[in-house]
This record gives C-alpha cells, sequence and structure tokens, in this order.
C-alpha cells in the first residue's frame, strides 16, 4: 500500500537545497537576521537606530517619550517669546520697561538650556554626555536664578522709589553670579577627570549634589528678596513681585522633591540605574515650564504693553467725581470790581423780591417775572477760562429789559 506524499513535507524543498548551496546559505542569513531584529530592536523604533538613541523612541520606556515631547514643546515656546521680544523691542519706549530686557533674553537663553539639557539625559549616557551634564546642570541654573535675583532687585527699587535700576548693571550682575558656578563646575571636572583619571560617568550622587549649593544659596537669597517687593507706595509693580514668589517658592519645591529622590528615594527602592536620569530630567523640564508660567509669559506680556495714555477730564461725563468741593471764592481770588458788582446784584435782587416784584407804567405789578440784571454778570467758569479777568461783555449782549 503506498503511501501519500504530504504537500505541506519540506523533502523536495531539502533535495534542491542539495543542488543548491547558495540558497542554503540565504536561508540562514534570513533566519539570523530574523533572530537578531527581535531581540536588539525596541517596540517603536526603526531598525537603523543607535542604542544610545533608544530611549527617544522606545514605547517600554515610556518616559523618555514623555520627557521628549514636553520638552520640545518648552523649547519652542522659549523661541517664540525671543522671537516676540525681539519684533516689539523697537515699540518699547518706556525705560522701566526697556532696562529689564537684557536679563529677560538671558533667562529665556537659560530656560531654554534646560529644556534642551533633558534630551542629554535620555540619550545613553558616555564620557562626553556625562561631561555635558556635570558642566551645564549648574550653569544654566545659575544663570537662571542670577536673572531671577536681578529682577527681584528691580522690582524692589520699582515698588519703593518708581525707577529701575540700570540694565547695563543687572546684566553685569547676572555674568557675575553665573561665573562663580562655572568656575565651580569646571574645577569639580579637572580635579575628578583630568588628575584623577576617573571617568566623567562615575560620581556619586551625592558629590553631584555638593558642587550645586553654590546655586542653593542663590534660590534661598532670591526666595528672601521677593517677599521685599511687596514693601513699597507703587502699586502696580507689586503683581510682578507676586509673580516671582510664586516662581521661587515652585523652585524650591522641586529643588527638594529631585534631590529627596536622587540622593535617597531610588536608593532604597533599589532602583538608582533606572530611575536616576528620570528623576534629573523630569526636574530640568518641570522647572523650565514653572520658569515660563510663572515668570517669563508674564514679563514679556508686561514689557510689550502699550504705554497707557494720559487721560484728559471730560466734563461732560456724570460719572466722574466733582473737581471742586469747596466754594469757588476759597480757591480763587476774584477781582474787587467783580465782587463788588456781585454784591450789588445779589443786595439789589433781595430788594426787588422783598417788594413783591417791578411794576413799570401801565404793566402792573410783575411779581412772577424773574429777574434780571441789565448789568453784564460774567459766571465763575468764564473768570476761569479768561484767566481769572472779568470778562467784556459780548457785542451781541444787550441785557433783559424787564421794565
Amino acid at each position: 500500500m503506498e503511501t501519500q506524499s504530504d504537500p505541506f513535507s519540506f523533502d523536495p524543498l531539502l533535495r534542491k537545497m542539495k543542488t543548491h548551496p547558495a540558497a542554503i546559505l540565504l536561508l540562514f542569513f534570513v533566519i539570523g537576521y530574523g533572530s537578531s531584529e527581535n531581540s536588539t530592536t525596541s517596540r517603536g523604533c526603526g531598525l537603523d537606530i543607535f542604542p544610545r538613541y533608544v530611549y527617544l523612541c522606545d514605547l517600554d520606556a515610556i518616559w523618555g517619550i514623555v520627557v521628549e515631547a514636553v520638552a520640545g514643546a518648552g523649547v519652542l515656546t522659549t523661541l517664540l517669546l525671543m522671537l516676540i521680544l525681539l519684533v516689539r523691542l523697537p515699540f518699547i519706549t518706556e525705560k522701566e520697561k526697556k532696562s529689564p530686557l537684557g536679563i529677560h533674553f538671558l533667562f529665556l537663553l537659560g530656560t531654554l538650556g534646560l529644556f534642551g539639557l533633558a534630551f542629554a539625559f535620555i540619550i545613553q549616557e558616555d564620557e562626553a554626555i556625562c561631561c555635558t551634564r556635570r558642566f551645564l546642570w549648574g550653569v544654566l541654573f545659575a544663570l537662571c536664578f542670577s536673572c531671577l535675583l536681578a529682577q527681584g532687585w528691580r522690582i524692589r527699587r520699582l515698588v519703593r522709589h518708581g525707577k529701575s535700576p540700570s540694565g547695563w548693571h543687572m546684566v553685569g550682575m547676572v555674568i557675575c553670579l553665573m561665573l562663580v558656578q562655572v568656575i565651580i563646575a569646571v574645577e569639580w571636572i579637572i580635579l575628578t577627570v583630568v588628575r584623577d583619571r576617573k571617568p566623567s560617568c562615575s560620581y556619586e550622587p551625592m558629590d553631584f549634589v555638593m558642587v550645586l549649593i553654590y546655586v542653593m544659596v542663590l534660590m534661598v537669597a532670591m526666595l528672601g528678596l521677593s517677599f521685599f517687593t511687596l514693601c513699597g507706595k507703587f502699586q502696580k509693580w507689586k503683581k510682578n513681585g507676586i509673580c516671582l514668589i510664586i516662581t521661587t517658592v515652585f523652585s524650591v519645591l522641586i529643588w527638594v522633591a529631585w534631590m529627596t529622590m536622587y540622593l535617597y528615594g531610588n536608593k532604597e527602592l533599589k532602583r538608582s540605574n533606572q530611575w536616576n536620569d528620570p528623576t534629573l530630567a523630569i526636574a530640568l523640564i518641570s522647572s523650565g515650564w514653572v520658569f515660563l508660567i510663572f515668570h517669563a509669559i508674564i514679563e514679556v506680556h508686561c514689557t510689550i504693553l502699550p504705554a497707557p495714555q494720559e487721560n484728559t477730564t471730560n466734563y461732560f461725563d456724570t460719572s466722574q467725581p466733582r473737581m471742586r468741593e469747596t466754594p469757588f471764592e476759597e480757591d480763587i481770588q476774584l477781582p474787587r470790581s467783580y465782587m463788588e458788582n456781585k454784591a450789588f446784584s445779589m443786595d439789589e435782587h433781595n430788594a426787588a423780591m422783598r417788594a413783591g416784584g417791578f411794576r413799570n407804567g401801565s404793566l402792573g405789578s410783575r411779581p412772577s417775572a424773574p429777574f434780571r440784571s441789565n448789568v453784564y454778570q460774567p459766571t465763575e467758569m468764564a473768570v476761569v477760562l479768561n484767566g481769572g479777568t472779568i470778562p467784556t461783555a459780548p457785542p451781541s449782549y444787550t441785557g433783559r429789559h424787564l421794565w
């Protein structure tokens, strides 16, 4: 009894491969390439991506994609604010608004650097990336906090005296304060990498935090100065002081949170290797957005607002308060002739009213006719508009004869 051959059998294929060795090599190459693709390619990433950039597209490590999206939005927003300031720069004429433009640009530049540095914590570390992280972290935060400190000094002067410090003074102050952190970061890298020949990525979290002590001093000084921006007689600048206080308080809370997680929380959870980079990246983007929302956007909006025009008094607007609450004679010394004329007119009027009216020949008594003097009597407003002198009667004035 003959057995029927299985239509899905690989025997005919193998017989043909025996005669074609090249087909066998091609089959093993396809199988090996597919197995390597399944083992090394992350879900969501292409086949030709470098392993160091995997977290930018890996759907299994979603934190990298979220940080990348939020940081990218922050970069676009910061660039838009800088463009708005550049476009509106020729139309800013007020000295109080024009003097802080330098620190506004420096602050936006530092915020842009924070969002850009977040990408360095998404990419897998190497010697160059680690040096960039260690140097720029403290320098960028020192730049931002120095700008906020100069802004607090400016608002303090405006609230108390109504005058802003010079723009060059504030820019010089920011640069000097930032250079201190630059020196500290350079010394740390030279002592650990160049002198001790240690890899730039091998450092303890406590060392990373200790280098940022100067930045913390700037932050505490900014917090103390921000509360003094509410003490003064010029009320319109106190709103800027309130925004500065909110920015400082949120910055302090963010720093307390990321240092706690970076130094103790990740170690207690035994996730230091997995969570250190996400912790620092989230701290960067959250600080950047706090700087944008509570300070940069508000300051740019206040800067580009047009100067308020002086309102002229509308004498026909009944909703406005009265200009005078005292009798007219108490404010302006009227001429003697006008006062005598006014006294004579009042005496004549009182006498006529006591007599019961005027009598003129056959017209009889007219007690109901209102009294009008034949002498031209200027009003108080006419005297004011004429510079305090009595104006002459107009040519068409003939008086009103009641007899």
